[in-house]
Order: structure tokens, then C-alpha cells, then sequence
């Protein structure tokens, strides 16, 4: 079977290669997929470079989120071959993959490979950092990096929910496809003073919440942006750089700031609220009330290409991968 490896971490266009490798057989508890096609998310490139929350074991194949149909069952297992799935795991830019039965979700039959191998990583962690930030109806929130697809996702949730949404990005083309999505405004990073952008979009009540997937000097100041006791999550480190704290704001304005990641936040539900969540977020994607984009797909021999496609700025839907293409 085909896959896309690394045997070293580093730079993805560097070290990444298309390799031939046994099928692997399940094992007890585990069904076999055959991947149909995969997500590129930011989590990919940083745990490619050794950068992410979890180490590969080298030698790994890429790729955290994808979809596709049950191809083989392991021992105490009995779930009918074809059987649409999606599922995260380590090593999905593969023909086949190996995955304990339990941690998959049935995919709806009416959605499409395209919504379902990117509709559980970012749309999941769009509702639970909404969850997290407590807003109500005519609350205002920022997010930096507001075109990304974890972004859009929010965007739309939020704005269903009466919540105001204010994004930074880096070009002013990006802006009117955000405000065309439902945001209430959005700033150019570069060229405007976010406090005085954020303090007009909100007539001086600055925001309640932020979500910074960015840090460094943008981090800061959309700390200074936050409201009397306001709070902000971070789930990304784009620019590499660390936040620079300014003790001040964070002792007089008593500002929260803290740390998200999907798989941190998930675990700690109940088993009645995951089973409770996930059909919600499935649903929103199936009846298109919550739009997932895509831009470009490429076969897993393109993958070098599909890597700095989903690198380029200006980027306006997801980079796939057509895994048994």
C-alpha cells in the first residue's frame, strides 16, 4: 500500500516521502479502513517538525483526520464491510489504516468524502472552545487567523448564536468573504491598529473572548483588546513565537488566559456529552446550516505539492488528500 512517511522530522516538503508498506491486519478490538480521502490541518505540519503535543515514532506516516470504509474487522469485532467511517489517528495519509472499532463515527450515508474527512478536528474544536468561552448573544469574540477553516467554522457557529465575531487576517482580500460568512468585522493585522479597530467594531465595549492560533506580538495585542475580566483561549502557535505578557493588564484588567486542545478538552466529557455533541456537529455539516470549504485535492504522490498549496497565503478552502485515488 501507499503511503506518505517521514523518517526524521523536520521542514514537510523536506521530509516526507511516498513509500510502499504491507497492509496492516487489525487487531483485536480494531477494524481495518480504507482511506478514501484525508485532511492537511496545521496539527500535521507541526507534529511533522516534532512541534505538536504528541511525538511521532519515526518512522511515521503523516496525517491526524480522515475518512473511509471498514475494509476488515480484528478479532471481536462485527461491523459490516463498507461501512462509511470517520476517525482520527496517528498515520492517516495511507491506503489503509488501523483503528480501535470504538473511537470511529458512523458517517452520515448523505455527506460527501470532501465534508466528512475534515468534520471532526475543526469544527469539533470551534463548539468546544465556544462552550469554553461562555459567551452570550451580543458578546463580542476575536479570532486571529480568521481565514483558516477552523475560523470559518467558528464564525458560523458563533453568528447562529447572536455572538459577534471580529477577525484579523493578513490581506484585504480575505475581508469580504468573512463579512459575506457572517462576521461583524475584520482587520488587516498589518496595516490597522487592532485596539482602535476592535474599539470602533465594538463601540468601546472591546471583546468578552479571543481565540489566538498566532502568539507573539499579535497575541498581545489582542490581549490588550479584551474587556474587564475577559478571557483568551489559545489553540495555535502559527507565528512560532511566544505571547510577550504584560503582567499589568493580567493583574488590574484580570484577564484569563489559557490553553486548548481538542483532544485535552474531549476526554474530560462525559460519555453522554461526547454522544451528544458529535451528532449535532454532524448534522450542521450534513444539512450545509455549517459549510465546509475546499480549495484543491491531490492524489498522495502529490503530496509535496498539496503541503505548499496548503502553506501559500491567501488560501480560501481546505487541501485534500484522495487517498485510493
Amino acid at each position: 500500500m501507499k503511503a506518505v512517511q517521514f523518517k526524521q522530522t523536520g521542514i514537510p516538503t523536506e521530509v516526507l516521502s511516498v513509500v510502499d508498506l504491507p497492509i496492516p491486519t487489525p487487531g483485536p478490538g480494531e477494524i481495518r479502513v480504507k482511506v478514501a480521502k484525508a485532511n492537511i490541518i496545521p496539527a500535521d505540519i507541526m507534529f511533522i517538525q516534532g512541534m505538536y503535543g504528541i511525538q511521532p515514532e519515526l518512522p511515521q506516516i503523516g496525517g491526524f483526520e480522515a475518512t473511509g470504509a471498514v475494509d476488515a474487522c480484528g478479532d471481536g469485532v462485527e461491523m459490516p464491510i463498507g461501512t462509511g467511517v470517520i476517525f482520527t489517528a496517528t498515520g492517516t495519509w495511507s491506503e489503509y489504516v488501523c483503528v480501535a472499532a470504538n473511537s470511529i463515527i458512523p458517517k452520515p450515508p448523505t455527506m460527501s468524502d470532501d465534508v466528512a474527512c475534515q468534520a471532526f478536528v475543526n469544527p469539533l474544536t470551534a463548539y468546544g472552545m465556544l462552550i469554553e468561552a461562555d459567551l452570550e448573544e451580543g458578546d463580542y469574540l476575536l479570532i486571529t487567523a480568521a481565514a483558516s477553516a477552523f475560523s470559518k467554522f467558528v464564525i458560523q457557529i458563533a453568528t447562529s448564536r447572536g455572538i459577534n465575531v471580529i477577525g484579523t487576517v493578513r490581506r484585504d482580500e480575505q475581508k469580504q468573504a468573512l463579512l459575506d460568512l457572517g462576521a461583524t468585522a475584520i482587520i488587516n493585522e498589518k496595516s490597522e491598529n487592532i485596539y482602535k479597530a476592535v474599539k470602533t467594531a465594538t463601540n468601546g465595549e472591546m471583546i468578552k473572548a479571543a481565540f489566538d492560533a498566532v502568539g507573539g506580538d499579535l497575541g498581545d495585542k489582542v490581549i490588550n483588546a479584551l474587556q474587564m475580566n475577559g478571557k483568551m483561549l489559545v489553540y495555535g502557535l502559527l507565528s512560532l513565537k511566544p505571547i510577550p505578557l504584560n503582567s499589568g493588564l493580567l493583574i488590574f484588567k484580570n484577564v484569563t488566559i489559557k490553553g486548548f486542545w481538542l483532544t485535552t478538552w474531549f476526554t474530560s466529557l462525559s460519555g453522554d456529552e461526547r454522544r451528544s455533541i458529535v451528532p449535532k456537529i454532524l448534522g450542521m455539516l450534513t444539512s450545509e446550516t455549517l459549510k465546509a470549504d475546499v480549495e484543491a485535492t491531490y492524489n498522495l504522490d502529490q503530496i509535496v505539492d498539496a503541503i505548499k498549496h496548503m502553506e501559500a497565503p491567501g488560501r480560501t478552502g481546505k487541501i485534500l488528500l484522495d487517498i485510493n485515488s
